[in-house]
């Protein structure tokens, strides 16, 4: 292929990558452009740019195919949430040997992610929907991990430990940030506290606010957790209200920087961002 043939098919290929490989839906593609591209290019370097990109362990996932579904947009995933996904398997220290608790975890392919990739001793999925709560569970089987029935059996095995496991201990808890209580969030033992796309509304900024204050409450003389908050800025005065509330909440924070690798199709233009929180 041509240098100036090359530079006009990029953008094809990126989308093409993006989209058909990621089985994400398509409204709309351009098939014929892409089919004239394959045509006139004088050999096969496009696909084979393709097919010879570099691939790791899957995550499969079962979500809802409109955005608010049974009353919750929890059964779909959000750009925020691979956002995280990324970061996260690009700092996978971070996460080794250590229990992540992650708030609001929707469809959970950020913690497939983290579960796969990362090498956590244990990871607790929680949300309140109960139409989330059975999705959760439903995706963790389909990609091959073990449930625990409850919180309490984690820690059954306290030296349970991923360097001689293949794989972590699972559960999914339901967790209502209204309502949850300073000891029941102190049973999951969090090392790291993370969640993604969670700033939608102001309601949820202040109740997610809340729940990082509890948890804050219930580390006496152990080591707080590091917390981690991703978001999409959709609406500037959300964001610019969850700062003021962590700061009214005596909750210092800072913004992690961006990272490099992209592995996922959510929109290029999409303004992201990652908060680490000290509790």
């Amino acid at each position: 292929m041509a240098p100036e043939e090359s530079a006009e098919a990029a953008p094809l290929l990126r989308s093409f990558e993006r989209r058909f490989l990621a089985a994400r839906a398509l409204s709309s593609f351009p098939w014929q452009s892409l089919e004239e591209k394959l045509r006139d290019s004088s050999g096969s370097e496009l696909l084979l740019d393709i097919l010879q990109k570099p691939s790791g362990d899957s995550v499969t996932l079962s979500e809802s195919t409109a955005i608010i579904s049974h009353g919750t947009t929890g059964l779909v995933t959000w750009n925020a949430a691979l956002y995280l996904a990324e970061w996260a398997m690009e700092n996978p220290a971070g996460f080794a040997h250590r229990t992540v608790l992650e708030l609001g975890s929707g469809a959970g392919l950020t913690g497939l992610a983290i579960c796969k990739m990362c090498r956590p001793r244990a990871y607790v999925f929680s949300d309140c929907h109960s139409h989330v709560l059975e999705q959760l569970q439903g995706n963790i089987l389909l990609n091959g991990l073990s449930l625990e029935p409850n919180v309490a059996a984690l820690a059954q095995h306290p030296g349970h430990d991923t360097a001689d496991a293949e794989s972590p201990r699972v559960t999914v808890a339901r967790v209502d940030w209204d309502v949850v209580t300073v000891p029941q969030l102190a049973a999951f033992q969090p090392d790291i506290v993370i969640a993604a796309d969670v700033l939608y509304c102001p309601e949820t900024v202040l109740s997610l606010v809340g729940v990082l204050q509890k948890l804050s409450a219930c580390q006496k003389d152990q080591r707080a957790p590091d917390a981690y908050v991703a978001f999409t800025i959709r609406n500037p005065e959300t964001c610019q209200l969850f700062t003021t509330e962590l700061g009214r909440a005596g909750i210092p924070w800072e913004e992690v920087p961006r990272h490099d690798q992209k592995l996922f199709p959510y929109e290029e233009h999409s303004e992201m961002a990652i908060l680490k929180l000290m509790l």
